[in-house]
């Protein structure tokens, strides 16, 4: 079976869930693990097989690669390969360099101020949602994610 590797868009055309940044560093990142073995892959290849633009993977790539989770070799035969096993690269290590997921960016309903003092109507609520998505990322590997036998392990435990 052919796996997936574009983005399914919300009506607005973007994921609400990551920046397209951290998205296009996901997507990379699980192609990387799912063609470990096949030696450094090409950016070019990669943003043809993600349907990306290759400048902007690019860029996005070395970044993981400063970062350790890639690693990287220049020349005609260059490209990209994981720096760890699968089973040791946490998504938060893809995603945490172009998201701020444990950081507060306001408030859910738009208020100006909106605390654990001063709550706004759906605070606690979305704080719990907010704790559980950084949970889900710190705790799931990308060998989680390209083992169907593999289950992802629950957030909040």
């Amino acid at each position: 079976m052919a796996k997936a590797y574009h983005s399914a868009p919300n009506r607005t055309g973007r994921h609400p869930m990551l920046s397209q940044t951290a998205e296009y560093a996901l997507r990379a990142s699980l192609y990387l693990a799912e063609h470990a073995g096949a030696g450094p892959l090409s950016v070019g290849d990669l943003a043809a097989n993600l349907e990306v633009p290759r400048n902007y993977l690019s860029k996005t790539l070395h970044l993981l690669a400063r970062d350790g989770v890639l690693r990287s070799t220049r020349g005609k035969n260059g490209g990209f390969w994981l720096a760890r096993p699968a089973k040791q690269i946490p998504l938060i290590d893809i995603i945490g360099p172009f998201e701020r997921l444990g950081e507060r960016q306001g408030c859910v309903l738009g208020r100006p101020v909106c605390s654990d003092s001063t709550p706004c109507a759906a605070h606690d609520r979305w704080k719990e949602v907010a704790e559980l998505t950084t949970a889900f990322f710190e705790r799931t590997t990308l060998e989680d994610l390209i083992t169907p036998s593999s289950p992802v392990p629950p957030a909040g435990k």
